[in-house]
């Protein structure tokens, strides 16, 4: 009895140690059929597609149908993905059916930025991608005299110390503090910059323009805002201003139409 106990733990340990083997083996030699893409929120917005990402995989010298899962180069489909610039990253696997997954995480885009006739998108990142005729959320929109250079265009973040003088770095953390305030995310339409990188804000409601000037201490120029708003203007009237200027410090200066 105990001779037969020990050789059925030695074929339960050998069982254990050749299954695996033999399965990945068996694994390696399915050929792959079909690829199938997830993209990451894809219900919310989109800012890039499932073909897209399908010609990426299947185009140049990566044969990808026909070939045996095993001899696939999981990192090399991966760095090629990780060229679509709207993408923020990307996991590809195989499974025992023949199917080539990827899963690609889209970048959350925070702002839209409308400067020398193109029309980009700045991710939560800092990082600029070219904005596509596809449907996206609903964007403070910033315009005016802003650049978008080379090294933004090949993927460096605005907010990295190699982007020198630009107020789009000054701008982001603008966008970002209304984005994260209840009231200005719903007040803020369009963000203007002018000729000497002064801010003009458009709101939804009002017919008027806050000059809010240089950046900076725009948090404590907001907040002195948002009282006026709250407290001065429902008497007033939101129209009866054409400028609301904030540009000097602790003071609302007010030009009536």
């Amino acid at each position: 009895m105990k001779r037969i106990s020990i050789i059925l733990i030695f074929l339960s340990v050998l069982y254990l140690l050749i299954m695996p083997v033999f399965l990945t083996h068996y694994a390696d030699s399915i050929i792959c059929n079909q690829i199938k893409i997830d993209i990451g929120d894809s219900s919310e917005y989109q800012l890039v597609t499932r073909s897209e990402i399908r010609n990426v995989i299947t185009g140049g010298d990566i044969r990808i149908f026909g070939t045996r899962i095993g001899e696939l180069s999981i990192p090399d489909i991966e760095r090629r993905i990780g060229r679509i610039r709207e993408l923020k990253d990307a996991e590809v696997y195989t499974t025992i059916d023949g199917t080539l997954h990827v899963f690609a995480d889209q970048r959350n885009p925070v702002m839209r930025v409308q400067a020398g006739g193109g029309d980009y998108f700045v991710d939560e990142d800092g990082v600029v991608i070219t904005r596509k005729r596809l449907y996206t959320p609903r964007l403070q929109v910033v315009g005016g005299n802003i650049r978008i250079t080379a090294q933004m265009l090949d993927g460096i973040s605005v907010l990295d110390t190699v982007i020198k003088n630009s107020i789009l770095k000054d701008i982001y953390y603008l966008v970002q503090y209304v984005r994260h305030d209840n009231f200005w995310s719903a007040q803020v339409d369009q963000i203007w910059v002018d000729n000497n990188d002064e801010i003009d804000i458009i709101p939804r409601m009002g017919d008027h323009v806050i000059h809010l000037g240089k950046t900076e201490n725009y948090e404590g120029k907001l907040r002195n805002l948002e009282t006026f708003y709250r407290k001065v203007l429902p008497e007033t009237g939101w129209n009866k201003y054409k400028i609301i200027n904030l540009e000097y410090k602790n003071q609302i200066v007010c030009q009536k139409r």
